[in-house]
């Protein structure tokens, strides 16, 4: 087979085309119309060359492709070690300052509403700067009822903690330093939200002047889940020296993540272990002698911040009151028992026939105990009031004998020397 081509211009070519061996035909041959005494030049014959050359002259072919691999596609199955990707810049973030008494907390770009589609909000777990939201309420101490009433307003832009983007938040509130379980207090879950508004009051009872200078509040906000652990959104750390005596504060403070150490005295009481005084907590006793009756009532109100002293962290605690020199069974009283509380709240009222001078020598010893069934009851912590006594013990029994016929309240530490000594735990 042979192909037809003009012979290229001998300045461009650059392939040496061997001469044809054949001889030129004839005019005749060539062209059939040409007549004898035509006197018409021929044109000139083409050259033949062969396939090879032809695909030699015209074929210029590039680099070769290697076929691509499927581990091209997946750089994890490759044999040798891939470069890792550049890390991720993180996004600077801003705080913004408000106006007043408040405690910080949005960032820009990421308050929410307010990147007008610029930037987008920071969620990522992983970050240790991601914004968590921001917490608002308020604080007011009564000194007169030695109460702290914490009111949890709302919060919001909180961290999505669930797999539809929302959460389930709640707040608890914790009093450090102190047992953890005795002063721990908590709102409602609100379901599917990152802004929740709750407008809950919480009170903690029996704090003192003395509390508000030494004591911290701690409110954290945490995400419930029915199937697996509850899950920490953020904190905010308030201390109460700040807040003056019957003057309320607002506060709007950013949630952080603060390292949960526990501290010293947050530790759980194992049964028979020493207890330092603070932790087995305090007792609302009222007292008032009725001239009219010639009795002494003794009210046990209420018991705040106990000690824990079961294995699930809380206890089932009664009291027993005994008015010494023993007087017999109409000295020993005993309260009904409040059943896994740490706060029990008894009310309860009991009358003692003595008259007002053999009750100015006696002594009344207060005593608070776990009750464990089959077995002995651990004693809590307890306390002595009458002339023997000192301090707020001490005047809280002169009060009741001033003023007979009124009844008077005092908020009183339970101590281990308050352990009655003749008396048997029952």
């Amino acid at each position: 087979m042979s192909v037809s081509k003009p012979p290229p211009p001998p300045s461009t070519s650059h392939l040496a085309i061997p001469p044809s061996s054949a001889p030129a035909p004839s005019p005749s041959a060539s062209s059939p119309l040409a007549t004898p005494g035509s006197t018409a030049a021929p044109p000139p014959s083409p050259v033949k060359i062969s396939m090879q050359e032809h695909f030699a002259i015209n074929v210029c072919p590039g680099p070769i492709l290697p076929i691509p691999q499927i581990s091209d596609f997946f750089p994890r199955f490759h044999d040798y070690p891939c470069t890792p990707p550049p890390p991720r810049e993180k996004k600077i973030l801003k705080e913004e300052t408000f106006n007043g008494e408040t405690g910080g907390g949005y960032k820009d770009g990421e308050r929410r509403g307010d990147n007008g589609g610029d930037k987008e909000e920071v969620f990522d777990s992983d970050d240790d700067d991601t914004y968590l939201g921001t917490l608002e309420f308020s604080l007011l101490f009564d000194q007169d009822n030695n109460c702290l009433h914490c009111t949890i307003h709302k919060a919001k832009g909180l961290k999505a903690m669930d797999s539809n983007g929302l959460a389930d938040p709640y707040v608890k509130l914790h009093l450090l330093p102190g047992a953890s379980k005795a002063n721990k207090l908590r709102t409602k879950t609100l379901k599917n939200t990152l802004n929740p508004v709750w407008n809950e009051t919480l009170v903690y009872h029996g704090i003192t002047a003395a509390d508000m200078t030494t004591k911290t509040l701690r409110l954290c906000v945490c995400d419930m889940d029915r199937l697996g652990r509850n899950e920490f959104i953020g904190e905010v750390r308030v201390a109460l020296k700040k807040l003056k005596e019957g003057e309320g504060k607002r506060y709007n403070m950013g949630l952080e993540r603060i390292a949960q150490n526990k501290e010293t005295n947050n530790q759980l009481v194992e049964q028979g272990a020493l207890v330092a005084e603070e932790e087995r907590g305090r007792i609302l006793v009222s007292l008032c002698y009725n001239t009219d009756k010639g009795c002494l009532l003794v009210g046990i109100i209420r018991c705040a911040h106990l000690a824990a002293m079961d294995s699930n962290g809380y206890s089932d605690p009664f009291v027993k009151i005994i008015l010494q020199p023993d007087m017999g069974k109409k000295s020993k009283y005993k309260t009904s028992v409040k059943k896994k509380t740490l706060n029990p709240e008894f009310n309860e009222e009991f009358s003692y026939e003595v008259s007002l001078d053999q009750l100015a020598k006696k002594t009344l010893e207060i005593s608070v105990w776990d009750y464990d069934l089959g077995m002995s009851n651990d004693f809590i912590g307890g306390v002595e009031l009458g002339i023997n006594a000192s301090g707020q013990r001490l005047r809280h029994w002169f009060d009741c004998l001033k003023n007979k016929g009124k009844k008077v309240e005092y908020w009183h530490t339970l101590t281990q020397q308050g352990a009655p000594s003749s008396d048997k735990p029952d």
